[in-house]
């Protein structure tokens, strides 16, 4: 079987060792293999999000799929959303994940059943599949400070933004990933990493 036309892109620092190696098992063992892995590493206490814009420009594929050094795919969760997106036509799909530990999901049940509502945007994760040349243009250099209600923070909020300003999303009612939830603390910002409230 043909390797899916995706890359994807994982941002990381020196000292995620284990966590990182678990993170790229995750993807060799999708039921269908992306085309690459870039794994981006911030050398210099950048941030998660400028480490990922790095690694999105050095994308070739037509999509690009993100991936925390923390977290994990399930073995369908390219061949999930990459179906969802031919079926919908949408140029952004997201699903849903199990979090680490169980039972921490910090978000209302509401967000994992209801559709995408481009004129209700809400938090998601950054956990995605994404048209690369929308991608590139929504870009994770957004203001990363919190907008007020404690939910919609940080470089991965703004790119969600962008991207339904630009393009189509559409969500995948599924669980796909798994999240490693940290707790809340600034996502995005310098030295910490990419995941809402997962920190470097």
């Amino acid at each position: 079987m043909s390797p899916l036309p995706i890359t994807v892109v994982i941002p990381t620092i020196s000292t995620r060792g284990d966590l990182l190696s678990q993170a790229v098992n995750s993807i060799k063992y999708q039921t269908q293999l992306p085309e690459a892995v870039i794994i981006e590493q911030d050398m210099h206490h950048e941030g998660a999000g400028m480490t990922r814009h790095r690694g999105l420009w050095r994308v070739t594929t037509p999509w690009v799929a993100f991936l925390d050094d923390d977290d994990l795919f399930m073995p369908q969760h390219l061949e999930r959303l990459w179906k969802h997106a031919q079926e919908t036509g949408c140029h952004y799909a997201y699903s849903w994940f199990e979090t680490l530990p169980a039972g921490s999901d910090p978000f209302p049940p509401t967000h994992f059943t209801d559709p995408w509502d481009p004129n209700q945007p809400r938090q998601t994760t950054v956990t995605t599949l994404v048209q690369t040349n929308l991608a590139r243009e929504a870009g994770f250099l957004g203001d990363p400070r919190d907008t007020g209600d404690g939910q919609r923070a940080g470089e991965d909020w703004w790119f969600t933004l962008e991207c339904n300003r630009l393009g189509k999303i559409s969500h995948l009612v599924e669980k796909t990933w798994y999240w490693r939830h940290w707790g809340f603390g600034q996502p995005g910002m310098p030295g910490n990493t990419s995941g809402l409230g997962s920190r470097w």
